[in-house]
């Protein structure tokens, strides 16, 4: 990752390199927001909770009000867009 960027985790599984991390955010190099751990539970003695630049969430941060419905108008949108014959908006590729 490039010099000052922020690493954002909100996968599943250990996908982050943790000792890693630790030795890039300790130096500052970069930052971190992760929505999960590993391990996870991230036991509370563990140096992530005291490292600067790094902020933990508690691992619910889709559990919104409303994530669903909002979720199913995104689809429904995206699929009307298709069906006219539309590029849907926030395609991937």
């Amino acid at each position: 990752m490039k010099d000052g960027a922020i690493l954002l985790n909100a996968a599943r599984g250990p996908v982050v390199d943790t000792q890693a991390l630790l030795a890039e955010t300790r130096t500052g190099r970069l930052r971190a927001i992760l929505d999960v751990t590993d391990p996870e539970p991230l036991p509370p003695d563990h140096p992530l909770w005291h490292t600067p630049g790094v902020l933990i969430t508690p691992h619910v941060a889709g559990d919104v009000p409303q994530a669903d419905a909002r979720a199913w108008q995104v689809a429904a949108a995206q699929i009307a867009q298709y069906a006219r014959g539309e590029r849907p908006a926030n395609t991937v590729s």
